[in-house]
């Protein structure tokens, strides 16, 4: 991302709302796993979609920023048998996890029943569940019927915390994982949000890649 990217990206967000809605989601997951008695963070995408990026960009997030628990282990739907041990791990962890656990669902198009009915095992035993979705919010006038047929609005009633990438439908979803494991990185301090952006857009591109991914 160039500095003219930049630069007209931060023109197009100033006054959305969409930067403070980034910022207050990856405070929030960054507490979870900084919270006394947190577990590990468990990242899970649909069975179409797997954040391959995110669990990269949060694990050198991680190891930038000295909190170790921002480091995800990735579950996927169907781990081939010859995956690496960091990459085998299936639906099933979702059901040991408890307490302390946090879950950070990415779904950019429907999450699926089965899918959510494990994430709302999780949330039964205790774990807290994040989801960073590409639907439009919740509508306030449908008084709190959060089912729909995409499994979206399923979704956004199972989480603690919900980013709704229909916020901001001009910029693509990757960015906004971008931004999200970024901004998690980066204690809270007295700059600006834009003044952040442009630092952590600076980052993405700048900085070497850490990752084992």
């Amino acid at each position: 991302m160039d500095a003219v990217r930049v630069s007209a990206l931060r023109e197009r967000l100033a006054g959305t709302g969409w930067l403070e809605a980034v910022g207050g989601f990856a405070g929030s997951l960054r507490r979870s796993v900084e919270r006394r008695g947190a577990g590990e963070l468990l990242l899970v995408g649909t069975e179409a979609y797997e954040p391959w990026h995110l669990a990269a960009h949060l694990e050198d997030e991680a190891a930038w920023s000295a909190v170790p628990r921002l480091a995800p282990t990735l579950l996927r739907h169907r781990p081939p048998a010859t995956a690496p041990t960091h990459l085998a791990h299936d639906l099933r962890r979702l059901a040991e996890a408890g307490r302390g656990a946090t879950v950070l669902v990415v779904a950019p198009a429907a999450a699926g029943a089965p899918l959510l009915e494990r994430v709302q095992d999780a949330r039964r035993h205790g774990a807290t569940v994040l989801a960073l979705d590409g639907a439009d919010p919740v509508d306030p006038s449908t008084d709190g019927d959060l089912a729909g047929p995409t499994g979206l609005a399923d979704l956004a009633g199972l989480a603690h915390e919900r980013l709704a990438v229909g916020t901001a439908a001009e910029e693509p979803f990757d960015l906004a994982q971008h931004l999200v494991s970024a901004a998690a990185g980066q204690p809270v301090g007295r700059r600006s949000a834009l003044d952040r952006l442009a630092e952590l857009a600076g980052r993405l591109t700048s900085a070497p890649s850490l990752s084992r991914w």
